[in-house]
């Protein structure tokens, strides 16, 4: 048996209860469908017309319970196609779906056989793909894959994981590997688990506090350490797989970490030198100062259609917002010209101008920009003008986001 597949058969991941349902949607980017709708359909898809997703390896089910019940809340005739390897991860993934009433179609089958699928059943408007990409042998046959899959309009949300962040996870890798690679799943987790216990205060993996899935589960901890393929991309590395797939990125989440300003002295001679940087070469600088970055999630599209995908601020937008209570933050704006906000580990400032600070509230009502401004008694250039820098600050931090169609 492919060591991949034994791994998922004796693991499946990420560790779910079927039965936890009842209490909880497992939420996440990417593929929420409000976040798909901003990132690839400029916030304005009609969400009334038939929708066909692919979730490629969709393991436990994380992504495809999310989206399946976030289409079936908003009335959209979604067809969302299940694909993966393991039978033991499809069991459970299904098994969720039937405790919240979803249903979807579930394929056992490789990534590759994507297009295929298309082939068999019609190209895909979206695709999810988390987490899968990094464990293939050959990684750019896949990303080919599900470019071949995909709709020509159509969108991905990929993630694979980063290597600046998960310092001391690859020399474990190869330790645990050395050690325990012999060895049945479960004896190779009861070992790795008594290792990690005597690992020397030295050691980079003990020292990381970025990664914890070993401290979650048995099948975490295989995952993160056991796993037989694996490896991490860098910014430029993931950039050059999309390319060679056709695939162009649209934006990283979330946006504001991967812009290296934050991390660098606020004096003209740095935001010369920035300027001069292109917007792939910012996103690589920010990963290497930022340090922290586990992983990438990211939206992308067939390129040529990079620049059109995302939604801007207009007048038929449609905000959603996905954060705290607006009126709270406004207030704090108002009184402080921003926030503060942490993503994996690190402080963010979010500046936000004042003058923005009245219209926060706003941004739960449902009611478009242009229905905001005109609320305020505003033409639509002086509050373009005035609410521009919250809208990208906020939307840099992924709280808000738009979408005519979908209720939060």
């Amino acid at each position: 048996m492919d060591p991949v597949k034994r791994q998922y058969e004796s693991y499946p991941y990420p560790a779910r209860d079927p039965a936890e349902e009842a209490r909880r949607l497992v939420e996440g980017s990417p593929s929420d469908p409000i976040e798909i709708d901003h990132f690839l359909f400029r916030g304005r898809r009609d969400w009334r017309k038939p929708f066909r997703a692919l979730v490629a390896g969709g393991g436990t089910g994380d992504a495809l319970v999310m989206m399946a019940q976030r289409l079936a809340d908003a009335g959209c005739p979604a067809e969302i196609t299940y694909l993966d390897l393991s039978e033991a991860s499809r069991d459970i993934a299904s098994a969720r779906m039937e405790a919240r009433g979803l249903s979807a179609t579930y394929e056992i089958r490789s990534l590759l056989d994507a297009p295929a699928i298309a082939a068999e059943r019609g190209a895909f408007d979206y695709i999810d793909c988390c987490g899968v990409l990094h464990h293939l042998p050959d990684p750019s046959a896949g990303f080919r894959a599900l470019s071949d899959a995909l709709a020509p309009g159509g969108g991905a949300g990929l993630m694979v994981y980063a290597p600046y962040g998960r310092e001391g996870v690859y020399p474990m890798q190869d330790a645990l590997r050395a050690l325990l690679g012999e060895d049945e799943p479960s004896a190779q987790v009861a070992l790795a688990r008594q290792a990690l216990a005597a690992l020397p205060e030295t050691n980079g993996f003990r020292r990381n506090p970025f990664v914890s899935d070993h401290e979650v589960s048995d099948a975490g901890l295989y995952d993160l350490l056991l796993h037989s393929r694996d490896r991490p991309y860098s910014v430029p590395e993931l950039l050059a797989e999309l390319e060679g797939a056709g695939l162009a990125a649209v934006s990283f989440l979330e946006p504001l970490r991967y812009d290296p300003a934050p991390h660098l002295p606020a004096t003209p001679e740095f935001a010369e030198r920035l300027k001069r940087l292109s917007t792939a070469e910012r996103w690589a600088l920010a990963e290497r100062l930022a340090g922290n970055m586990r992983m990438h999630v990211v939206y992308a599209v067939k390129a040529g259609r990079e620049g059109q995908a995302m939604a801007t601020l207009s007048a038929e937008a449609v905000p959603r917002w996905n954060g705290p209570d607006p009126r709270a933050l406004g207030r704090k704006v108002q009184a402080e010209g921003g926030f503060a906000i942490s993503m994996a580990g690190l402080r963010h400032w979010v500046p936000i101008p004042k003058a923005a600070a009245p219209f926060l509230p706003a941004l739960a009502s449902e009611r478009s920009f242009g229905e905001i401004a005109k609320a305020a008694r505003m033409d639509w250039f002086a509050f373009a003008s005035t609410f521009g820098p919250a809208f990208r600050a906020l939307a840099g931090v992924n709280l808000l986001h738009c979408s005519k169609g979908l209720p939060r």
